[in-house]
């Protein structure tokens, strides 16, 4: 018997951003019907205005629970009918709102296992309505033993990062060898479970200007990033670094490495853009659940205007349907490994190519 298509729950963000329009944009294409089986999570009342303004003639079904959804169609569960304010392009406590009840009647379709993984439209902290971020409402509701891990993901390109959105001057006592550890291992885990790769090196980016200066402007880098990478090498992880940002990207040192933790933000988000464009992927790892999701904001100045590119919605839909065939691949490997016959001999010839600095001063 086949198997049926991966079910896709997509939420639709803040009802006055942008996130109806990026969901029918993507849907214009009906062969996008052909890789999953896709559920908005939303008002049929909403939706049908923001189509209507937006001129789009995407076709939907309504459904009330998620076992009616239909293959080869776009099917459009009803969160919630009543009747709600819609100012597009005005973010309002109650539109944000609107986005939070879609994550959680989705989360409660996952848990009975109605829905295979999670597309996100985005829902913004604004003056009108406090929101500390999607990928920490999706750990607090999940009660996830392990704290997800953002990782921006474009083609060969996976950048993670090691802290939060956080204030610079909070950055520097979130950077612990035990922060780096764990997201590079959470990192290193996710690059082999999620994207299919064996042996991943992992490059870790430096917390200072000229990765310290052999500590005239900085000690991070040879009080804790360097033991840190010392002991993930010791359980086996090929972990290089601390690399100085501004020559890691400019000479195109990235391209040499299959995952690159970053040390906050704007480290990771700024090359990150400025190499893939509109293209990128935001990617929660470490969850139960596959959420991925475009890798920009509700675009308030955009919203009805039918001028916003789906193309990173468009692309986070393909991430998560790789990622939850990768997962299932993997998870199904290494269920019953074999027995190793002997003993292993380690190579460590790319460890020490990787580890001679390159263009040294």
């Amino acid at each position: 018997m086949e198997e049926r298509k991966i079910r896709v729950a997509l939420t639709h963000g803040d009802t006055n951003g942008v996130g109806y329009e990026l969901i029918f944009k993507t849907f214009e294409n009906l062969t996008m019907l052909e890789l999953c089986t896709p559920i908005i999570y939303g008002s049929p009342k909403v939706a049908t205005y923001h189509r209507n303004a937006l001129g789009i003639q995407t076709n939907f079904t309504i459904i009330s629970q998620a076992e009616e959804a239909r293959e080869g169609r776009l099917n459009l569960l009803t969160v919630f009918d009543e009747e709600i304010k819609v100012e597009m392009g005005t973010p309002t406590e109650e539109s944000g709102n609107t986005g939070l009840r879609a994550i959680d009647r989705a989360l409660e379709d996952y848990e009975k296992g109605l829905v295979d993984v999670l597309v996100t439209a985005p829902i913004d902290n604004t003056e009108n309505f406090h929101f500390s971020g999607q990928s920490r409402y999706l750990e607090d509701h999940l009660n996830a033993f392990n704290k997800g891990i953002s990782i921006l993901t474009h083609d060969k390109l996976r950048i993670a990062l090691a802290t939060r959105n956080l204030p610079l001057k909070q950055v520097t006592e979130s950077v612990t060898l035990e922060t780096i550890k764990m997201k590079a291992e959470a990192l290193h885990l996710s690059l082999r479970r999620d994207f299919m790769i064996t042996n991943p090196r992992i490059a870790v980016l430096a917390l200072n200007p000229k990765a310290g200066d052999k500590g005239l402007i900085g000690t991070e880098e040879k009080e804790i990033i360097a033991p840190a990478i010392q002991q993930l090498v010791e359980k086996g992880i090929q972990a290089f670094g601390p690399y100085a940002a501004d020559d890691f990207f400019g000479k195109g040192y990235y391209s040499d490495f299959d995952g690159i933790l970053a040390m906050y933000y704007d480290q990771g988000l700024t090359p990150f853009r400025s190499l893939v464009g509109d293209e990128g992927v935001n990617f929660t790892a470490g969850l139960p659940i596959v959420r991925t999701a475009p890798l920009h904001n509700a675009l308030f100045s955009q919203a009805g205007k039918n001028m916003t590119d789906c193309t990173s919605m468009r692309h986070a839909l393909y991430t998560a349907i790789d990622i939850f065939k990768h997962r299932k691949a993997y998870d199904e490997a290494y269920a019953n490994p074999l027995k190793k016959l002997y003993k292993e001999k380690r190579d460590d010839s790319e460890k020490a190519r990787f580890a001679v600095p390159k263009n040294p001063a």
